[in-house]
């Protein structure tokens, strides 16, 4: 039998034990809590840290982020601020917010382009109407002008009915801005007259210099006239504007491989190079043309270029310098846009510059000096000369034969004798400046017989004439524009 000592001995070893293992077990699990309570802490402090980085990240983009974009979709060239957190890039929150941005960009770009729609369409109505008043004041005009022969009334006649005409382009061009036609149909008309006639719009015509350097008859097709003197008259008219008033504008007309071009020069300031950019951007024509990109107040001259330019298949070019310090701008017009008229049938303007171009029949033929035949005589006129084998006619050198001395029997017996025969180019010489004194004799004498009633832009001394030098037919009669008001 066990003893009772050892037995009390037992059960308290065994309780002892016990009490151990449970002091353990109680201390791992305070320590487990602390550690739970640490890293909820932790937790706590990092949630309240991400909210915060939200909160920031979100009044980022609401005050900064969402307004530069939506000014960035009518300036491009204003900077977008990115996020708070570049950390946030790529990644689920990042996303979103970007998403954010190119949807708020696509929703005002669709908006801003309905809005500015609508403005076109009414702006279009009105210049519609405008339009039609200021054409049926220009029948009144030129109904006087007709009827009274006073030249100090005819004078005023000339200068309302010139000032008429730049209130009309400045609503054509509103016009055709706002997605509008052109206005006027015309018939093929010469080329150099639909230039005069876009310079004839100008209050400061008088300063344009226009050298004619085409061939004679050289025209446009019906539907490129009137685009053409609007278009000119837009680059003379940016090119007036910009210079000084105290120097010309030169306007050169003159033939190029596809077509034509008119190239205009100035002596103004010229333009940075965003300036010449932006500008070469909207006379082509290929981005869309909004009425809020054209300043305030809309500068409307170059969009309306590139509306035409677009619609009917023309080039203008403002990217390069003129040689004067200021702007050149080239308007080239292709061949299947040119026509001919014959000078016999349907002459320019009197007041058009003439052609600097010789016909081929009155040009000289050069001499050539070096490596000379003598003895060869002149193939006559029509004779045709040699070919080689490839049917390619061969040139044949030539000198100037001498003149055979005249018998005393041909000598005429009293009176001077003749001199020597003139070259070609002299006679050229004397054909051209006969010429010239007889035009200038006509428009001395067409002034004269108008009693004073004003004088064209070639004259660069009175009012302009309002012609505009392109044959026009009026086909659109202005009832057109005026149905269309009253619709």
């Amino acid at each position: 039998m066990i003893e009772l000592p050892d037995l009390v001995a037992g059960v308290l070893a065994a309780g002892t034990l016990s009490a151990l293992a449970l002091a353990g077990g109680l201390l791992r699990i305070r320590r487990q809590q602390t550690r739970q309570r640490a890293e909820i802490a932790a937790l706590r402090t990092q949630l309240d840290g991400s909210l915060k980085a939200f909160t920031a990240e979100v009044e980022h983009l609401a005050d900064r982020r969402v307004p530069a974009a939506a000014r960035q979709v009518a300036h491009p060239h204003v900077p977008e601020p990115g996020p708070l957190q570049p950390l946030t890039t790529g990644t689920p929150l990042g996303i979103a917010l970007e998403n954010v941005v190119l949807a708020l960009q696509s929703e005002v770009a669709a908006q801003r382009t309905r809005v500015d729609a609508a403005a076109q369409a009414g702006m279009r109505g009105a210049t519609r109407e405008i339009q039609a008043a200021l054409y049926r004041l220009q029948d009144a005009l030129r109904g006087l002008q007709q009827r009274y022969d006073d030249p100090e009334l005819a004078q005023t006649l000339f200068r309302l009915d010139h000032e008429n005409e730049q209130s009309l382009r400045r609503a054509q061009v509103t016009a055709v801005v706002c997605g509008a036609w052109v206005g006027l149909a015309r018939e093929e008309s010469h080329l150099v007259d639909a230039v005069t006639g876009g310079q004839a719009r100008l209050a400061g015509y008088h300063r344009v210099q226009v050298h004619n350097h085409l061939e004679t008859g050289t025209a446009l097709v019906s539907h490129a006239v009137e685009p053409v003197a609007i278009i000119v008259a837009e680059l003379l008219d940016n090119a007036l504007r910009h210079s000084a008033p105290d120097t010309d504008v030169v306007v050169s007309l003159q033939h190029v491989h596809h077509g034509v071009c008119v190239t205009i020069d100035d002596a103004g300031l010229g333009m940075t190079r965003d300036e010449r950019d932006r500008a070469q951007r909207l006379v082509a024509g290929d981005d869309p043309i909004l009425l809020t990109d054209l300043g305030d107040p809309p500068r409307m001259g170059l969009a309306a270029i590139g509306r035409l330019t677009r619609q009917f298949d023309l080039g203008v070019d403002v990217s390069s310098a003129s040689p004067y310090g200021g702007v050149r701008a080239v308007l080239r017009v292709d061949s299947h846009l040119l026509s001919r008229l014959d000078p016999a049938d349907r002459p320019p303007a009197a007041s058009a510059p003439r052609t600097t171009r010789k016909a081929a029949a009155d040009r000289p033929v050069p001499s050539h000096a070096y490596g000379a035949e003598t003895g060869l005589p002149e193939p006559a006129p029509g004779h045709h000369e040699p070919t080689d084998a490839d049917g390619l006619p061969q040139r044949r050198r030539r000198t100037r034969a001498a003149a055979p001395e005249e018998s005393p029997a041909h000598r005429p017996a009293h009176g001077p004798t003749h001199g020597p025969a003139r070259r070609p180019e002299e006679a050229a010489a004397a054909l051209g400046a006969l010429q010239s004194g007889t035009a200038a004799a006509r428009a001395a004498a067409e002034n004269a017989g108008a009693g004073g009633h004003g004088s064209t832009p070639a004259d660069r001394t009175g009012e302009p004439d309002h012609t505009d030098h392109t044959h026009c037919t009026d086909h659109t009669d202005h009832t057109d524009i005026e149905g269309e008001a009253a619709r």
